[in-house]
């Protein structure tokens, strides 16, 4: 009778404990990632009583219960932070802490600090690669990513420029119909803008157009010559000369005034093996244009792509990949130690994370600007709430019973 003190005892001891991981769930409600844990109570020995084998066992309650973190997935919430992360699937962001720890994270709250690196709330720096001229090596070592704060993107000198352009097959030599001109802006290597103009002008011989590729005399120190030649269709308004394999017409700038490198622009005429010059009979007119330059601009925001990518995005309206988020997939995350700020360790019974791009090796997908809920499920916490408080309850009734069987006994010797 009496091992039920103990029993009883352990039963409050276990119960407390259950209620502590319970409080702790509740607690992280609304924490970003949190994984809720559930509480496993198991039996102690049990001794047999009497000269039966086994007919008579009594055990001598329960013991500590284990926990265990269960690693599902949460519900997806869209934020207005641009450095927001959620992970979709199995898989955790590689942070280091202060003292050069490696951890794993689900909570995807991150922001850039005043040298560039990517950090999560509490101040752990996010694993991954930094970009190299836009280039992501997902194959070397990871490192603490950097990205660009209040920087100047240097200016790309233009080396190409297209139309699509449509030339009026019905159009009239020497008349308005007959000619056509049409501009782009291009850039020079210290971003200065510069306007290259073509205009068209319909010759004598059938389906063929004459134009002259220009530029301002004011733009370099002394006047370039224009750039002349024709464009030949055939019978149904396709670009027959110059073909794909000829040269493309460039132009040649020397002498800038703004003290710029030397440019040789090209222009493109067939967008892979499809011309971009038509002639049919439509009023002349051009449907787009690209050029590949772009002046000096100043970083307006880094955002995260989803996939993991960080983007920079530039005044001139320009994104470069300046890095991209390292994932980490662990076989039994049940078994890593929380360590606090949504952080998790490796214990001796984990098993050796494998790193590498979201979306690869079984590894989630990362969504940007969205983070993943809390698992806690209130309505099951305040359930298992209460059925631990009767089971409290009910083991330290066993202890007052027990009490008052033991005055009972002393009393018998009276």
């Amino acid at each position: 009778m009496f091992t039920s003190f103990s029993t009883a005892l352990s039963a409050l001891s276990a119960h407390a404990t259950a209620v502590d991981v319970v409080g702790n769930n509740l607690a992280n409600l609304n924490t970003t990632g949190f994984k809720a844990s559930a509480v496993s109570f198991h039996d102690l020995v049990t001794q047999s009583l009497g000269a039966g084998l086994g007919d008579t066992q009594v055990g001598f309650g329960v013991g500590r219960p284990t926990t265990i973190r269960q690693f599902s997935q949460g519900a997806i919430q869209s934020t207005n932070s641009p450095l927001d992360a959620a992970i979709q699937g199995d898989g955790f962001l590689v942070v280091k802490d202060n003292a050069d720890r490696t951890l794993y994270t689900r909570g995807g709250n991150l922001q850039v600090d005043k040298t560039g690196r990517l950090l999560t709330s509490t101040g752990e720096t996010v694993q991954g690669w930094t970009a190299a001229n836009g280039v992501v090596n997902a194959n070397a070592p990871t490192s603490t990513i950097l990205v660009p704060v209040g920087t100047v993107k240097a200016p790309t000198a233009s080396k190409n420029f297209s139309f699509d352009i449509n030339l009026n097959a019905a159009g009239v030599v020497g008349s308005a119909t007959g000619s056509f001109s049409s501009s782009i802006e291009v850039f020079d290597s210290l971003g200065t803008s510069h306007i290259i103009s073509v205009g068209f002008t319909k010759s004598a011989t059938p389906n063929q157009w004459d134009y002259s590729i220009s530029l301002p005399d004011a733009d370099t120190t002394a006047p370039i010559t224009p750039v002349t030649g024709s464009v030949t269709f055939d019978s149904n308004g396709k670009l027959s000369s110059p073909l794909l394999t000829d040269p493309m017409p460039s132009i040649a700038i020397a002498g800038l005034v703004d003290g710029a490198t030397d440019m040789n622009v090209t222009w493109n005429l067939y967008d892979g093996a499809t011309p971009r010059l038509t002639q049919f009979s439509q009023a002349s007119a051009r449907s787009a244009n690209s050029q590949d330059g772009n002046p000096a601009s100043q970083l307006v925001k880094v955002a995260l792509g989803d996939g993991g990518t960080i983007l920079a995005q530039y005044s001139n309206g320009t994104q470069t990949v300046v890095g991209q988020i390292a994932m980490a997939s662990v076989r039994n995350p049940e078994s890593l130690v929380a360590v606090g700020n949504n952080n998790f360790q490796l214990s001796e019974r984990s098993a050796l994370p494998a790193v590498g791009a979201a979306g690869t090796g079984g590894r989630g997908t990362i969504l940007g600007s969205a983070l993943e809920s809390s698992t806690v499920d209130i309505a099951r916490e305040f359930t298992q709430l209460i059925v631990l408080q009767r089971g409290y309850q009910a083991n330290a009734k066993v202890i007052t019973a027990v009490d008052e069987l033991s005055q009972e006994t002393i009393n018998l010797k009276r």
